[in-house]
């Protein structure tokens, strides 16, 4: 609670306050620099924090007075890198720091990742997904209170990184661990994670379950970070307002010029007549299509459809509002957003 960490001038923490329910994964979300794996290492005891304390199991590790070094912490940790020893096999890498009456406990963590067939082989011998597996199975070894795993797919390529992800979450809620997973990917945090955590310059800016941030984010810069947002300029009265789009029902009573968030596949598309909506553009992805829209009164807009996309670039389309209760921004919330500022003007 309240860590700070700075190096030189630069803040890298400001304040976090993070708590992960026991037996839950958090997936620690945020782009690159802003303090993400700073974080996770004051929680392993590699790194000091300035202010603020932290706890894992219940136990005081770090205070202003109190500062438990990281191996005697019952932290599990997964880097980008696999870090294995080279010069040992699979086995012995994973119970290397286990007692020897405890060291059954590799065999077991062997078989939790698949790959007890491995187990004689160096870490040269195998792939960068296997070894990763060797790395998860190291880290489970010694049962800890919390494992922590530091963008462990990142030097993966895709269709690995998808397959991995999958088995890793599976494992994780099999065997009840408590975890928090970095990442700078939306869509690998929304799998993982129980619960989504997004970070921005050295603070937690929310912290709630997938769907509740991707769909009532607290601020603009948590719905843009968490894929494409709309931000439609209108006018609220209470639990509505009036924008390009109809009135749009909103989350929570708004009064006066505001800028309200609706995510591409809350727009529906339908033909339009000549002085409708004009399609700019077209963006095909397979499962789904994007759509970029110029309203009449200039207002850009990306619509998605799943599918082949039904209209092409100079098409005159009818756009509506389909969506939930949305989430409006006043203009104080987005002053630092040029982009966004202009809206209010």
């Amino acid at each position: 609670a309240g860590l700070t960490k700075s190096f030189g001038d630069v803040d890298v923490l400001d304040g976090i306050d993070l708590s992960v329910p026991r037996g839950q994964v958090l997936a620690l979300l945020g782009p690159s620099g802003c303090g993400k794996t700073t974080l996770l290492r004051a929680i392993a005891g590699l790194e000091r924090q300035d202010g603020g304390t932290i706890h894992v199991g219940g136990k005081l590790q770090a205070d202003d007075r109190t500062f438990i070094p990281a191996e005697k912490r019952s932290v599990g940790m997964v880097f980008q890198e696999s870090a294995l020893f080279p010069h040992l096999d699979v086995r012995a890498n994973v119970a290397y720091g286990l007692d020897r009456v405890d060291d059954g406990r590799a065999d077991d963590a062997l078989a939790l990742v698949g790959m007890t067939r491995y187990a004689s082989r160096r870490p040269d011998e195998l792939s960068g997904g296997q070894q990763q597996r060797v790395s998860l199975a190291r880290a489970m070894a010694t049962e800890p209170d919390v494992l922590l795993l530091d963008e462990p797919f990142s030097s993966l390529d895709a269709p690995l990184r998808a397959q991995l992800r999958l088995e890793v979450r599976r494992l994780l809620a099999e065997i009840g661990s408590t975890a928090i997973f970095v990442t700078h990917d939306q869509e690998e945090a929304f799998l993982i994670g129980d619960q989504v955590a997004v970070m921005h310059d050295g603070a937690l800016l929310q912290q709630a379950a997938p769907a509740e941030l991707y769909e009532h984010p607290v601020s603009w810069q948590v719905a843009a970070f968490l894929g494409d947002a709309n931000f439609i300029s209108g006018f609220a009265n209470g639990d509505t307002a009036g924008t390009p789009l109809g009135a749009i029902p909103l989350h929570a009573p708004r009064h006066g010029h505001v800028a309200v968030m609706v995510r591409p596949e809350w727009i529906e598309v339908r033909d339009g007549a000549d002085d409708d909506d004009e399609v700019e553009a077209v963006e095909f992805y397979g499962h789904d299509s994007v759509y970029v829209v110029r309203s009449r009164d200039g207002t850009r807009m990306r619509v998605r459809i799943m599918g082949t996309p039904r209209h092409r670039p100079g098409d005159c389309v009818s756009c509506s509002y389909s969506g939930a209760p949305a989430v409006a921004f006043g203009g104080s919330e987005v002053g630092d957003s040029e982009g966004l500022s202009a809206l209010f003007r």
